[in-house]
């Protein structure tokens, strides 16, 4: 042991006098680390509002010769690479949001209104969630069950906030395909279902404005690429396993809260669309969350009939959609329990809303 810690020793994988953390990609880890950072804030809240479905520091979110600069700062040891990120963090969101102003004169309408939150049918009854994962496993024996396909249709709705804009809600609608050969495609738009023909609101390039229904925001085809680690590689069909998945997904080692495993939940939907036996183990891994309590019918934003489940955690209110026929998700809404005044924000408004489509 002793020879083995010399070796060790005079090996000095980082010498004194050597390059610290140069300018080239990311490995493994770091990637890990610095996703952690983004995705996690620690203060209950949903994670803050992501650029166009990707990180604060994705490449979409900025225009060709417009990258951010080296992210050596961010790999430091300890509470000095704590605060360097999260200062980043805080420029990042700044800069965006400062951006996001309200295109509309004092005599007309904000240019996109925030949505109202979900309404609970008065007198309907509640389906508990393991009588909804039996159905979804009944839907699952069937010879002509959908299957899992690599890929999502989603529209989402997400909020912006800052210290002297009034708040506003980003509408987008996004599909992703895959194809035999591993590349990809993905094209996003600027539309809100609940107002079509209406002008949308968007900060494609940097600049709000308001742009027509469907305008295209991002039309891009990918190179072949393969991952094997959550959430690129198929969810596993066994409610333990893809507990397992999510929590990788994730990247921690520890159980999920309720609030975190429909987080996990919508990272992997915001990349497959899920099969018949995929819905089946997710309902059943819902079905044991705690504090996921069943409330009623629903009408989601695309009109779809479905069976509303709440969780209320950290001040905010957290409702899970789903399909009462087949078992599968349809939708995702967090909403604030208490009024921020110092962001106008008021109680009851939506943080964010995504409605997925197979």
């Amino acid at each position: 042991m002793a020879d083995e810690l010399e070796l060790l020793r005079s090996a000095d994988p980082a010498p004194p006098h050597g390059p610290h953390f140069g300018d080239g990609p990311l490995d493994h880890n770091a990637e890990r680390r610095l996703e952690q950072l983004l995705r996690d804030p620690g203060d209950g809240l949903p994670a803050r509002p992501r650029g166009r479905r990707g990180g604060l520091l994705s490449d979409r979110r900025y225009p060709e010769g417009r990258r951010p600069g080296p992210l050596r700062d961010l790999l430091l040891p300890g509470p000095r690479r704590l605060r360097l990120a999260w200062g980043l963090v805080a420029t990042a969101v700044v800069a965006a949001l400062t951006l996001t102003l309200v295109l509309s004169g004092p005599s007309t309408p904000p240019a996109v209104a925030a949505p109202r939150a979900l309404v609970v049918e008065t007198g309907s009854t509640p389906v508990s969630l393991h009588h909804m994962a039996e159905r979804a496993s009944a839907v699952a024996e069937a010879d002509d069950a959908p299957r899992l396909r690599k890929g999502t249709h989603v529209r989402s709705w997400s909020l912006g906030m800052s210290d002297d804009k009034p708040p506003i809600t980003l509408p987008e609608e996004r599909i992703v395909r895959w194809r035999a050969d591993d590349s990809h495609t993905e094209l996003v738009v600027a539309t809100d279902p609940r107002h079509p023909g209406r002008p949308v609101l968007s900060d494609e390039g940097g600049e709000p404005h308001l742009v027509d229904d469907g305008h295209v925001l991002l039309d891009r085809t990918y190179p072949p690429s393969w991952s094997d680690a959550p959430p690129k590689s198929p969810p596993p069909r066994d409610p333990a396993r893809l507990r397992a998945y999510l929590m990788e997904a994730q990247y921690t080692d520890t159980p999920l809260t309720t609030p975190e495993l429909l987080d996990a939940m919508a990272t992997l939907l915001d990349n497959w669309t899920l099969g018949a036996r995929e819905n089946a183990a997710l309902a059943r891994l819902l079905a044991g969350a705690e504090g996921l309590r069943p409330v009623g019918r629903v009408t989601d934003r695309l009109g779809r009939r479905g069976q509303a489940y709440v969780n209320d955690t950290g001040g905010v209110r957290r409702m899970l959609i789903m399909d009462p026929a087949t078992g599968a998700v349809l939708g995702l809404e967090s909403t604030l329990k208490e009024p921020d005044p110092e962001y106008r924000v008021e109680k009851g408004a939506v943080m964010s809303y995504s409605a997925w489509m197979r």
